[in-house]
Protein backbone atom coordinates (compact mmCIF):
# COMPACT_ATOMS: atom_id res chain seq x y z
CA UNK A 1 0.00 0.00 0.00
CA UNK A 2 1.35 3.40 -0.97
CA UNK A 3 2.42 5.62 1.96
CA UNK A 4 2.55 9.40 2.24
CA UNK A 5 5.95 9.03 2.37
CA UNK A 6 6.64 7.34 -0.19
CA UNK A 7 4.35 9.43 -2.60
CA UNK A 8 6.22 12.34 -1.09
CA UNK A 9 9.44 10.81 -1.90
CA UNK A 10 8.62 10.13 -5.44
CA UNK A 11 7.59 13.47 -6.46
CA UNK A 12 10.19 15.98 -4.28
CA UNK A 13 13.02 17.12 -5.56
CA UNK A 14 16.32 15.26 -3.29
CA UNK A 15 18.10 18.49 -3.46
CA UNK A 16 17.51 21.66 -4.32
CA UNK A 17 14.21 23.38 -5.76
CA UNK A 18 11.88 25.34 -4.33
CA UNK A 19 10.60 25.34 -0.31
CA UNK A 20 7.12 24.09 0.40
CA UNK A 21 6.21 24.54 3.74
CA UNK A 22 3.22 22.85 5.88
CA UNK A 23 0.90 25.71 6.85
CA UNK A 24 -0.41 24.63 10.16
CA UNK A 25 3.68 24.10 11.02
CA UNK A 26 5.15 26.83 9.41
CA UNK A 27 7.72 23.64 8.53
CA UNK A 28 8.82 22.49 5.72
CA UNK A 29 7.72 19.25 4.39
CA UNK A 30 9.65 19.26 0.91
CA UNK A 31 11.24 20.30 -1.89
CA UNK A 32 9.48 21.00 -5.11
CA UNK A 33 11.87 20.81 -8.28
CA UNK A 34 11.88 24.19 -10.08
CA UNK A 35 11.15 23.81 -13.96
CA UNK A 36 12.08 26.85 -16.52
CA UNK A 37 11.04 27.81 -20.18
CA UNK A 38 13.78 25.04 -21.02
CA UNK A 39 11.95 22.81 -19.61
CA UNK A 40 8.54 23.64 -21.40
CA UNK A 41 10.06 23.62 -24.68
CA UNK A 42 11.06 19.71 -24.13
CA UNK A 43 7.43 18.79 -22.61
CA UNK A 44 5.73 21.00 -25.48
CA UNK A 45 7.92 18.98 -27.71
CA UNK A 46 7.09 15.66 -26.33
CA UNK A 47 3.23 16.58 -26.36
CA UNK A 48 2.87 17.79 -29.44
CA UNK A 49 4.57 13.98 -30.59
CA UNK A 50 2.09 12.30 -28.09
CA UNK A 51 -1.13 14.35 -28.96
CA UNK A 52 -1.85 12.31 -32.43
CA UNK A 53 -2.00 9.06 -31.31
CA UNK A 54 -3.43 9.65 -28.07
CA UNK A 55 -6.11 11.24 -30.15
CA UNK A 56 -6.09 8.13 -32.84
CA UNK A 57 -7.21 6.16 -29.63
CA UNK A 58 -10.89 7.13 -29.90
CA UNK A 59 -13.00 7.83 -27.22
CA UNK A 60 -13.68 4.40 -25.87
CA UNK A 61 -9.96 3.58 -25.20
CA UNK A 62 -9.42 7.27 -23.99
CA UNK A 63 -12.53 7.03 -21.55
CA UNK A 64 -11.04 3.30 -20.34
CA UNK A 65 -7.36 4.75 -19.55
CA UNK A 66 -9.17 7.48 -17.80
CA UNK A 67 -10.86 4.90 -15.97
CA UNK A 68 -8.19 2.83 -14.98
CA UNK A 69 -6.80 6.40 -13.55
CA UNK A 70 -9.07 6.65 -11.49
CA UNK A 71 -8.61 2.93 -9.71
CA UNK A 72 -4.84 4.05 -9.25
CA UNK A 73 -5.93 7.16 -7.73
CA UNK A 74 -8.46 5.11 -5.30
CA UNK A 75 -5.22 2.78 -4.50
CA UNK A 76 -3.07 6.07 -3.32
CA UNK A 77 -6.28 8.04 -2.08
CA UNK A 78 -4.95 7.95 1.72
CA UNK A 79 -1.69 8.84 0.72
CA UNK A 80 -2.59 11.58 -1.58
CA UNK A 81 -4.90 13.07 1.38
CA UNK A 82 -2.51 13.31 3.30
CA UNK A 83 0.01 15.21 1.01
CA UNK A 84 -3.10 17.65 0.54
CA UNK A 85 -3.35 17.86 3.92
CA UNK A 86 0.57 18.30 4.56
CA UNK A 87 0.50 20.86 1.50
CA UNK A 88 -2.68 23.02 1.44
CA UNK A 89 -3.92 22.52 4.77
CA UNK A 90 -7.31 21.28 4.85
CA UNK A 91 -8.11 19.02 7.16
CA UNK A 92 -8.42 15.02 5.84
CA UNK A 93 -12.01 14.96 7.38
CA UNK A 94 -15.10 16.58 6.48
CA UNK A 95 -15.23 18.25 3.07
CA UNK A 96 -11.64 18.06 3.01
CA UNK A 97 -8.51 15.99 2.10
CA UNK A 98 -10.29 12.97 1.58
CA UNK A 99 -13.04 14.54 0.01
CA UNK A 100 -10.83 16.06 -2.40
CA UNK A 101 -9.22 12.87 -2.98
CA UNK A 102 -12.39 10.98 -3.64
CA UNK A 103 -13.55 13.75 -6.21
CA UNK A 104 -10.39 13.66 -8.39
CA UNK A 105 -11.37 9.25 -8.52
CA UNK A 106 -15.02 10.21 -9.33
CA UNK A 107 -14.13 13.25 -11.69
CA UNK A 108 -11.93 11.01 -13.67
CA UNK A 109 -15.12 9.00 -14.13
CA UNK A 110 -17.82 10.96 -14.74
CA UNK A 111 -15.65 12.69 -16.91
CA UNK A 112 -14.65 9.07 -18.97
CA UNK A 113 -19.06 8.53 -19.23
CA UNK A 114 -19.99 11.96 -20.50
CA UNK A 115 -21.41 11.66 -23.61
CA UNK A 116 -20.73 13.68 -26.75
CA UNK A 117 -22.51 12.73 -29.75
CA UNK A 118 -22.69 14.34 -32.92
CA UNK A 119 -25.77 16.35 -33.78
CA UNK A 120 -27.31 16.37 -36.88
CA UNK A 121 -28.25 20.16 -36.90
CA UNK A 122 -29.90 19.97 -40.47
CA UNK A 123 -31.86 17.25 -42.46
CA UNK A 124 -34.40 18.69 -45.21
CA UNK A 125 -34.39 19.33 -48.96
CA UNK A 126 -31.46 21.74 -48.77
CA UNK A 127 -29.26 19.22 -47.43
CA UNK A 128 -27.47 17.67 -44.58
CA UNK A 129 -25.51 19.10 -41.87
CA UNK A 130 -23.51 16.91 -38.53
CA UNK A 131 -21.74 19.21 -35.61
CA UNK A 132 -18.79 17.42 -33.83
CA UNK A 133 -16.35 18.06 -32.23
CA UNK A 134 -12.29 16.89 -32.59
CA UNK A 135 -9.27 17.86 -29.90
CA UNK A 136 -8.00 21.01 -30.01
CA UNK A 137 -4.44 19.86 -29.90
CA UNK A 138 -2.55 21.08 -26.95
CA UNK A 139 -3.57 22.50 -24.09
CA UNK A 140 -2.11 23.70 -21.52
CA UNK A 141 -3.47 24.46 -17.88
CA UNK A 142 -2.27 26.75 -14.80
CA UNK A 143 -4.01 25.59 -11.41
CA UNK A 144 -4.57 27.41 -7.97
CA UNK A 145 -3.41 26.38 -4.79
CA UNK A 146 -6.87 25.89 -2.78
CA UNK A 147 -8.29 22.70 -4.16
CA UNK A 148 -5.02 21.60 -6.16
CA UNK A 149 -5.55 17.67 -7.04
CA UNK A 150 -9.30 18.23 -7.60
CA UNK A 151 -9.05 21.57 -10.23
CA UNK A 152 -5.71 19.72 -11.80
CA UNK A 153 -8.46 16.84 -12.28
CA UNK A 154 -11.07 19.22 -13.69
CA UNK A 155 -8.53 20.98 -16.10
CA UNK A 156 -6.56 17.44 -17.27
CA UNK A 157 -9.96 14.78 -17.50
CA UNK A 158 -11.69 16.89 -20.11
CA UNK A 159 -9.09 17.45 -22.09
CA UNK A 160 -7.75 14.33 -22.09
CA UNK A 161 -10.96 12.72 -22.85
CA UNK A 162 -11.36 14.58 -26.10
CA UNK A 163 -7.91 13.53 -27.49
CA UNK A 164 -5.74 16.58 -26.25
CA UNK A 165 -2.48 16.23 -24.46
CA UNK A 166 -1.92 18.45 -21.83
CA UNK A 167 1.21 20.67 -20.29
CA UNK A 168 0.15 22.07 -16.39
CA UNK A 169 1.21 24.04 -14.38
CA UNK A 170 0.37 23.83 -10.48
CA UNK A 171 0.81 27.13 -8.30
CA UNK A 172 3.93 27.23 -6.50
CA UNK A 173 2.57 27.11 -2.94
CA UNK A 174 1.17 23.25 -3.89
CA UNK A 175 3.04 21.84 -6.30
CA UNK A 176 3.73 18.40 -4.59
CA UNK A 177 0.08 17.84 -4.90
CA UNK A 178 -0.57 18.09 -8.86
CA UNK A 179 2.98 15.90 -8.77
CA UNK A 180 1.42 13.48 -7.20
CA UNK A 181 -1.51 13.13 -8.91
CA UNK A 182 0.07 13.10 -12.02
CA UNK A 183 2.62 10.17 -10.85
CA UNK A 184 -0.44 8.15 -10.30
CA UNK A 185 -2.27 8.91 -13.15
CA UNK A 186 0.62 8.67 -15.16
CA UNK A 187 1.13 4.72 -14.21
CA UNK A 188 -1.62 3.95 -16.71
CA UNK A 189 -1.30 6.97 -19.59
CA UNK A 190 0.83 6.83 -22.40
CA UNK A 191 4.06 8.87 -21.97
CA UNK A 192 3.93 12.55 -22.90
CA UNK A 193 0.46 12.68 -22.24
CA UNK A 194 0.73 14.75 -19.17
CA UNK A 195 3.20 16.43 -17.77
CA UNK A 196 2.98 18.65 -14.62
CA UNK A 197 6.01 21.54 -14.64
CA UNK A 198 6.30 23.08 -10.94
CA UNK A 199 7.48 26.49 -11.12
CA UNK A 200 6.90 30.22 -10.93
CA UNK A 201 4.86 32.79 -12.23
CA UNK A 202 7.33 33.22 -14.93
CA UNK A 203 7.01 29.61 -16.08
CA UNK A 204 2.83 30.37 -16.16
CA UNK A 205 3.58 33.34 -18.21
CA UNK A 206 5.40 31.72 -20.47
CA UNK A 207 2.92 29.32 -21.04
CA UNK A 208 0.28 31.22 -21.51
CA UNK A 209 2.28 33.68 -24.45
CA UNK A 210 4.08 30.42 -26.32
CA UNK A 211 2.19 30.11 -30.00
CA UNK A 212 1.90 26.35 -29.38
CA UNK A 213 -0.69 26.15 -26.87
CA UNK A 214 -4.40 25.33 -28.62
CA UNK A 215 -6.26 25.93 -25.27
CA UNK A 216 -5.56 27.66 -21.98
CA UNK A 217 -7.33 26.82 -18.79
CA UNK A 218 -6.73 28.87 -15.77
CA UNK A 219 -7.89 29.35 -12.35
CA UNK A 220 -7.18 31.86 -9.99
CA UNK A 221 -7.63 35.47 -10.25
CA UNK A 222 -8.77 38.17 -12.12
CA UNK A 223 -5.74 40.04 -12.07
CA UNK A 224 -3.91 36.99 -13.74
CA UNK A 225 -6.34 36.06 -16.03
CA UNK A 226 -6.48 39.58 -17.64
CA UNK A 227 -2.82 39.21 -17.96
CA UNK A 228 -3.28 35.55 -19.74
CA UNK A 229 -5.41 36.72 -21.73
CA UNK A 230 -3.37 39.81 -22.85
CA UNK A 231 -0.28 37.55 -23.38
CA UNK A 232 -2.39 35.24 -25.26
CA UNK A 233 -3.84 37.50 -27.47
CA UNK A 234 -1.52 36.90 -30.30
CA UNK A 235 -1.51 33.61 -31.30
CA UNK A 236 -5.67 33.35 -30.22
CA UNK A 237 -5.88 30.16 -28.44
CA UNK A 238 -8.99 29.23 -26.95
CA UNK A 239 -9.64 30.12 -23.21
CA UNK A 240 -11.21 29.22 -20.03
CA UNK A 241 -10.97 31.15 -17.43
CA UNK A 242 -12.62 30.49 -13.95
CA UNK A 243 -11.72 33.38 -12.12
CA UNK A 244 -12.30 35.44 -8.71
CA UNK A 245 -15.54 35.66 -7.11
CA UNK A 246 -17.36 37.44 -4.47
CA UNK A 247 -20.27 35.21 -4.34
CA UNK A 248 -23.19 36.58 -2.80
CA UNK A 249 -26.19 34.85 -0.80
CA UNK A 250 -29.72 36.52 -0.13
CA UNK A 251 -31.68 35.44 2.51
CA UNK A 252 -35.80 36.30 2.03
CA UNK A 253 -38.43 36.76 4.89
CA UNK A 254 -40.03 33.00 4.28
CA UNK A 255 -36.87 30.99 5.47
CA UNK A 256 -36.33 28.87 8.35
CA UNK A 257 -33.02 29.78 9.64
CA UNK A 258 -32.63 26.56 12.26
CA UNK A 259 -33.40 24.79 8.74
CA UNK A 260 -30.46 26.51 6.34
CA UNK A 261 -28.17 27.02 9.07
CA UNK A 262 -25.66 24.42 8.56
CA UNK A 263 -25.70 24.56 4.28
CA UNK A 264 -25.21 28.49 4.85
CA UNK A 265 -22.13 27.73 7.41
CA UNK A 266 -20.37 25.04 4.88
CA UNK A 267 -21.63 27.97 1.90
CA UNK A 268 -19.61 29.99 3.66
CA UNK A 269 -16.79 28.10 5.47
CA UNK A 270 -15.78 24.78 3.20
CA UNK A 271 -11.74 24.88 2.65
CA UNK A 272 -11.32 27.88 5.66
CA UNK A 273 -13.62 30.30 2.86
CA UNK A 274 -10.02 29.41 0.27
CA UNK A 275 -13.09 28.55 -2.60
CA UNK A 276 -13.52 30.41 -5.69
CA UNK A 277 -17.50 30.00 -5.19
CA UNK A 278 -17.70 30.03 -1.57
CA UNK A 279 -20.37 32.65 -0.24
CA UNK A 280 -18.97 35.76 0.49
CA UNK A 281 -21.03 38.14 1.56
CA UNK A 282 -24.25 37.52 3.09
CA UNK A 283 -27.58 39.93 3.00
CA UNK A 284 -30.50 38.57 5.20
CA UNK A 285 -34.07 40.18 5.96
CA UNK A 286 -33.94 42.33 8.90
CA UNK A 287 -37.08 40.56 10.31
CA UNK A 288 -34.72 36.81 10.21
CA UNK A 289 -31.05 38.54 11.03
CA UNK A 290 -30.77 38.16 14.10
CA UNK A 291 -31.93 34.56 13.92
CA UNK A 292 -29.26 34.05 11.42
CA UNK A 293 -26.46 35.58 13.20
CA UNK A 294 -27.06 33.14 15.75
CA UNK A 295 -27.53 30.06 13.77
CA UNK A 296 -24.28 30.46 12.53
CA UNK A 297 -22.12 31.78 15.57
CA UNK A 298 -23.13 28.43 17.39
CA UNK A 299 -21.95 26.34 14.30
CA UNK A 300 -18.68 28.60 14.34
CA UNK A 301 -17.58 28.56 17.92
CA UNK A 302 -18.78 23.85 17.08
CA UNK A 303 -16.88 23.37 14.19
CA UNK A 304 -13.51 22.57 15.18
CA UNK A 305 -10.22 23.82 14.14
CA UNK A 306 -6.79 22.53 13.67
CA UNK A 307 -4.40 21.17 12.35
CA UNK A 308 -5.66 19.19 9.24
CA UNK A 309 -3.88 15.97 10.39
CA UNK A 310 -6.07 15.84 13.61
CA UNK A 311 -9.03 13.57 12.68
CA UNK A 312 -11.06 16.00 14.77
CA UNK A 313 -10.50 19.14 12.84
CA UNK A 314 -13.31 20.05 10.23
CA UNK A 315 -11.58 23.68 9.52
CA UNK A 316 -7.77 24.05 9.02
CA UNK A 317 -4.73 27.08 8.34
CA UNK A 318 -5.28 29.11 5.90
CA UNK A 319 -2.64 27.47 2.74
CA UNK A 320 -0.15 30.90 2.96
CA UNK A 321 0.79 33.52 5.28
CA UNK A 322 -0.27 36.27 2.22
CA UNK A 323 -3.35 34.74 2.40
CA UNK A 324 -3.66 35.13 6.26
CA UNK A 325 -2.45 39.03 5.61
CA UNK A 326 -5.29 39.90 3.64
CA UNK A 327 -8.18 38.46 5.79
CA UNK A 328 -6.44 39.95 9.07
CA UNK A 329 -6.73 43.26 7.29
CA UNK A 330 -10.12 43.24 6.16
CA UNK A 331 -11.58 42.20 9.24
CA UNK A 332 -9.59 44.76 11.11
CA UNK A 333 -10.89 47.29 8.63
CA UNK A 334 -13.97 46.32 9.36
CA UNK A 335 -13.72 46.97 12.83
CA UNK A 336 -12.22 50.44 12.50
CA UNK A 337 -15.19 51.13 10.27
CA UNK A 338 -17.89 50.36 13.23
CA UNK A 339 -18.45 46.80 12.11
CA UNK A 340 -19.54 43.94 15.11
CA UNK A 341 -17.99 41.28 15.73
CA UNK A 342 -19.91 38.35 16.52
CA UNK A 343 -17.51 35.19 16.28
CA UNK A 344 -13.63 35.24 15.96
CA UNK A 345 -11.37 38.27 15.19
CA UNK A 346 -8.60 37.54 17.14
CA UNK A 347 -6.18 35.44 16.25
CA UNK A 348 -2.97 34.47 17.92
CA UNK A 349 -0.25 36.20 14.99
CA UNK A 350 2.99 35.00 16.89
CA UNK A 351 1.34 31.22 16.91
CA UNK A 352 2.95 28.84 14.49
CA UNK A 353 0.54 27.83 11.56
CA UNK A 354 -1.61 30.44 9.26
CA UNK A 355 -4.77 29.59 11.65
CA UNK A 356 -7.69 32.52 11.83
CA UNK A 357 -10.68 31.82 13.81
CA UNK A 358 -14.14 31.61 12.08
CA UNK A 359 -14.98 35.54 12.19
CA UNK A 360 -18.60 36.65 11.72
CA UNK A 361 -19.39 40.39 11.54
CA UNK A 362 -22.02 42.38 11.23
CA UNK A 363 -23.08 46.24 10.87
CA UNK A 364 -21.63 46.80 7.76
CA UNK A 365 -22.27 48.79 4.85
CA UNK A 366 -21.64 47.49 1.30
CA UNK A 367 -18.42 50.05 0.77
CA UNK A 368 -16.59 48.17 3.57
CA UNK A 369 -13.64 45.99 2.15
CA UNK A 370 -14.67 43.19 3.75
CA UNK A 371 -17.70 43.54 1.43
CA UNK A 372 -16.65 45.04 -1.53
CA UNK A 373 -13.41 42.74 -1.87
CA UNK A 374 -13.14 39.07 -2.09
CA UNK A 375 -11.72 37.47 1.53
CA UNK A 376 -10.67 34.04 0.58
CA UNK A 377 -10.70 33.12 4.48
CA UNK A 378 -12.83 32.50 7.30
CA UNK A 379 -14.22 35.89 7.77
CA UNK A 380 -17.93 36.73 6.40
CA UNK A 381 -19.95 40.14 6.48
CA UNK A 382 -23.49 39.51 7.30
CA UNK A 383 -25.73 42.61 6.05
CA UNK A 384 -29.15 43.34 7.00
CA UNK A 385 -31.68 44.47 4.17
CA UNK A 386 -35.36 45.45 4.24
CA UNK A 387 -35.89 45.62 0.89
CA UNK A 388 -35.47 42.81 -1.51
CA UNK A 389 -34.70 45.04 -4.68
CA UNK A 390 -32.34 47.09 -3.03
CA UNK A 391 -30.57 43.70 -1.81
CA UNK A 392 -30.63 42.04 -5.42
CA UNK A 393 -28.88 45.76 -6.58
CA UNK A 394 -26.38 45.11 -4.05
CA UNK A 395 -25.37 41.77 -4.91
CA UNK A 396 -25.14 42.44 -8.45
CA UNK A 397 -23.09 45.50 -7.90
CA UNK A 398 -19.44 44.34 -7.82
CA UNK A 399 -17.48 43.40 -11.54
CA UNK A 400 -17.37 39.74 -10.19
CA UNK A 401 -20.45 37.18 -11.21
CA UNK A 402 -18.99 33.19 -10.45
CA UNK A 403 -22.13 31.49 -7.65
CA UNK A 404 -24.65 33.05 -5.73
CA UNK A 405 -27.61 31.66 -3.78
CA UNK A 406 -31.21 32.53 -2.91
CA UNK A 407 -32.38 31.26 0.89
CA UNK A 408 -36.24 30.48 1.13
CA UNK A 409 -39.24 28.45 2.26
CA UNK A 410 -40.69 29.07 -1.52
CA UNK A 411 -38.69 27.27 -4.08
CA UNK A 412 -40.39 28.90 -6.93
CA UNK A 413 -40.33 32.24 -5.53
CA UNK A 414 -36.64 32.13 -4.70
CA UNK A 415 -36.13 30.76 -8.36
CA UNK A 416 -37.53 33.91 -9.35
CA UNK A 417 -35.27 35.92 -7.26
CA UNK A 418 -32.26 34.08 -8.39
CA UNK A 419 -33.00 34.70 -12.46
CA UNK A 420 -32.43 38.20 -11.34
CA UNK A 421 -29.19 37.87 -10.01
CA UNK A 422 -26.02 38.11 -12.31
CA UNK A 423 -23.68 35.35 -11.35
CA UNK A 424 -22.93 31.87 -14.08
CA UNK A 425 -24.87 29.26 -10.64
CA UNK A 426 -27.10 30.43 -8.56
CA UNK A 427 -28.22 27.74 -5.74
CA UNK A 428 -31.62 27.38 -4.32
CA UNK A 429 -31.28 26.20 -0.50
CA UNK A 430 -27.60 25.15 -0.94
CA UNK A 431 -24.18 27.33 -1.69
CA UNK A 432 -21.32 26.30 -4.20
CA UNK A 433 -22.05 22.58 -4.64
CA UNK A 434 -20.63 21.26 -8.06
CA UNK A 435 -21.64 18.48 -10.07
CA UNK A 436 -19.55 16.94 -12.85
CA UNK A 437 -22.54 16.93 -15.54
CA UNK A 438 -23.84 20.45 -14.10
CA UNK A 439 -22.01 22.86 -16.47
CA UNK A 440 -19.93 25.47 -14.26
CA UNK A 441 -18.47 29.08 -15.09
CA UNK A 442 -18.37 32.62 -14.58
CA UNK A 443 -19.54 35.75 -15.85
CA UNK A 444 -18.26 39.78 -15.99
CA UNK A 445 -15.17 39.56 -13.95
CA UNK A 446 -15.28 36.07 -12.98
CA UNK A 447 -14.01 34.85 -16.21
CA UNK A 448 -15.93 32.87 -19.47
CA UNK A 449 -16.29 29.77 -20.47
CA UNK A 450 -17.93 26.40 -19.33
CA UNK A 451 -16.27 23.09 -17.12
CA UNK A 452 -18.59 19.88 -16.20
CA UNK A 453 -20.43 17.86 -18.60
CA UNK A 454 -20.63 17.72 -21.99
CA UNK A 455 -20.23 21.65 -22.14
CA UNK A 456 -17.47 21.23 -20.53
CA UNK A 457 -16.12 18.67 -23.20
CA UNK A 458 -16.84 20.99 -25.72
CA UNK A 459 -14.87 23.61 -23.99
CA UNK A 460 -11.41 22.01 -24.55
CA UNK A 461 -12.21 20.74 -28.31
CA UNK A 462 -13.09 22.61 -31.63
CA UNK A 463 -16.76 22.05 -33.74
CA UNK A 464 -16.50 20.96 -37.38
CA UNK A 465 -19.70 20.63 -39.06
CA UNK A 466 -19.53 18.27 -42.18
CA UNK A 467 -22.14 19.63 -44.67
CA UNK A 468 -23.24 18.17 -47.67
Amino acid sequence: METYESLLAAVAAADGGRPVVDPATDRVLGRAPERGTGDLEQAVAAARAAQPDWEALGHQERSRLLNAAADAVDRSAEALAQLITREQGKPLNGPGSRFEAGGVAAWLRATAATPLEPVRVLDDESGQATLGYRAAGLVGAIGPWNWPALIATWQLAPALRMGNTVVMKPSEHTPLSVLALAAIVNRVLPEGVLTVLPGGGDLGAAMAAHPAFDKLMFTGSTRTGKAITSASAGHLPRLTLELGGNDPGIVLADADPAAIAEDLFWGAFINTGQTCAALKRLYVHESLHGEVVDALADMAVRTPMGPGTDEKSLLGPLTTAAQFGIVDDLVEQAKAAGGRLVTGGDPDRDAAGNFYPTTLVTGLGDEAPLVAQEQFGPALPIVAYSDLDAAIAQANALDVGLGASVWSGDAERAKQVAARIEAGTVWINKHGTVHPMVPFGGVKGSGYGLEFGAEGLKSVAVPQVIAT
